[in-house]
């Protein structure tokens, strides 16, 4: 039987706990479901010196090796992060020593990933220079001013550029890990292993990290956010601003001025982009035509939902549909 892939996390004290513990366990059932079909998972903890490892959660973990003992032969080499608050704004926390020994040695590994804060000690190491990158949403402008030579794009919750794999914040660890194991293993492996973990599978690399919703500014007046969940329910409808500014008894003009001062949108660039994001998940949860989807997130017609998707994701539905839902085959 093949010897099992050996999956190394790269940690240092005060690490995030779950971008430890979380790919690891996805790497565990995989195994698990695996068992005597194909090619497991072997994964083991390393840190500069072994023993006791201090987490950002209060909770020790055990660096079972130190880097330095760590055998030849890594498979998957993955560097979970930490973040301090420095005055206001987070900052990723860059381990020297850690930093030093992946210049030496993560060339080696067939798979490097950094997951969340920790993809700043790979580029810290050189390995990213000229690649596309991610990392968490709190600390993507540093990283952006830092190592302008990589081209950090903050939205998607994993990008893949060849062997270097970079992921967003905490819980994408795990959407990095899964993607991983149907890199190697096929999707119905993936899919088994995120049912086994309760887990939502229809996490794709290139999705955002936010909603559109959550990613606005916080509303300060209820009547925003209740007409904004009242559009969430609507989207199909025909919503003119005369109709939502009458939802919240202001006139258009004043109801203009209070829904930008609350979401940072006006209320047709809003309404656009929610309507977008709706079709963004129809185009790849379901194999529903273009018209429809057009009609059920009530951008109308095919013409109108191409527009949309050029200006705002550049990129057209039926381009989107293949990258997020290849096997996907349009009624």
């Amino acid at each position: 039987m093949p010897e099992p892939r050996a999956v190394v996390i790269a940690a240092f004290p005060g690490v995030e706990l779950l971008e430890v513990t979380g790919p690891a366990e996805v790497f565990s059932v995989a195994s698990r479901l695996l068992e005597g079909h194909a090619p497991a998972y072997r994964v083991e903890i390393a840190a500069v010196r072994s023993g006791p490892l201090p987490t950002a959660a209060g909770i020790s973990l055990v660096a079972e090796r130190s880097l330095a003992e760590l055998r030849p032969g890594v498979d998957t080499l993955l560097v979970a992060g930490a973040m301090e608050n420095d005055g206001g704004r987070y900052r990723a926390v860059v381990d020297p020593e850690v930093v030093a020994w992946l210049a030496t040695e993560a060339p080696a590994a067939r798979r490097v990933g950094g997951v969340c804060a920790g993809v700043h000690l790979l580029a810290e190491a050189g390995l990213l220079t000229g690649l596309p990158a991610t990392t968490h949403w709190l600390t993507a402008d540093h990283l952006a001013a830092r190592y302008p030579d990589i081209a950090v794009d903050p939205e998607p919750i994993f990008i893949r550029a060849g062997r270097i794999w970079t992921c967003a914040g905490v819980t994408a660890a795990l959407d990095l890990a899964l993607a991983m194991v149907a890199e190697d293993h096929g999707p119905a492996i993936a899919l088994d292993v995120a049912r086994a973990m309760v887990m939502y599978v229809k996490r794709p690399g290139g999705q955002t990290q936010f909603s559109v919703p959550l990613s606005l500014q916080a509303s300060a007046d209820d009547r925003i956010d209740e007409l904004r969940r009242w559009i969430d329910d609507n989207l199909a409808e025909r919503i003119p601003v005369e109709a939502m500014a009458a939802r919240v008894h202001l006139s258009v003009r004043h109801f203009a001025r209070v829904f930008r001062d609350c979401t940072g949108r006006t209320p047709a660039d809003y309404l656009e982009a929610v309507r977008v994001e709706a079709a963004r998940r129809l185009l790849e949860e379901s194999a529903r035509s273009l018209p429809d989807i057009a009609a059920a997130s009530g951008l109308g017609s095919v013409e109108t939902l191409h527009r949309a998707f050029r200006r705002r994701l550049g990129a057209t539905p039926a381009e989107y549909r293949r990258r997020f839902r290849p096997h996907a085959t349009a009624r």
